[in-house]
């Protein structure tokens, strides 16, 4: 075998670190390039799903709440296309629902139930209980309360919060930032969180499944 041969060689690549860390590197860039750059060119993944819209002012502060306060480390956002998840939390996750979402919060941990389909299966009264004290609406429940949302939501940093958002191409006029503080006037974290909640996967609720519609 030649020298040109032996340099190559997989046993030189498992003996030689340096160059195990570099063609792993090049590998798993091609193979990351090959999927996610078609990604960029498919109307599934870069264009809104039908009935999705852009976040009001008041669920746009809600989303940065649920961030602030670690709720994406215990519920994910993100229905996989298995059958036992389809039937107990309803449509499985398209990539158009998330268009909006910068960063996207799918998560991947379920201490507590999926979040993609919550919005109108509970009151306003129900969150508000289940968000200050969980255990007085699910008994079972390991999960903190909030009581302290009942600050003031963030008026004076909304309209720039939009205005990063449309940098990133979520099409908000000048309009709804001018608007935007208004619209959290009189309105408290626990009203914003409530807010994005409730507004989660509504636009795609049903789903038939071997002809069994699932809600």
């Amino acid at each position: 075998m030649s020298s040109e041969n032996k340099f190559f060689s997989h046993g030189t690549l498992e003996k030689n670190v340096g160059w195990l860390i570099v063609a792993t590197i090049l590998v798993v860039s091609i193979a990351g390039l090959v999927q996610i750059v078609p990604l960029f060119f498919q109307h599934t993944t870069t264009e809104p799903s039908p009935g999705v819209v852009t976040y009001t002012a008041l669920r746009l502060a809600g989303r940065d709440i649920y961030q602030r306060e670690g709720c994406l480390g215990c519920h994910s956002q993100q229905i996989r296309t298995l059958r036992s998840e389809v039937e107990r939390y309803g449509p499985y996750s398209l990539a158009g629902e998330s268009v909006y979402d910068h960063p996207f919060l799918w998560g991947s941990k379920r201490t507590g139930p999926d979040l993609a389909r919550v919005g109108g299966r509970y009151s306003d009264d129900w969150h508000r209980i289940h968000l200050r004290n969980p255990r007085d609406v699910v008994p079972e429940s390991n999960m903190p309360g909030y009581p302290y949302l009942l600050t003031p939501a963030a008026a004076d940093t909304i309209s720039s919060h939009m205005t990063a958002m449309r940098r990133l191409g979520v099409p908000y006029t000048d309009e709804q930032i001018a608007n935007a503080p208004k619209e959290l006037e009189g309105k408290t974290e626990e009203d914003a969180l409530i807010a994005y909640l409730q507004g989660l996967g509504v636009s795609r609720r049903y789903i038939t499944v071997d002809e069994v519609v699932v809600k």
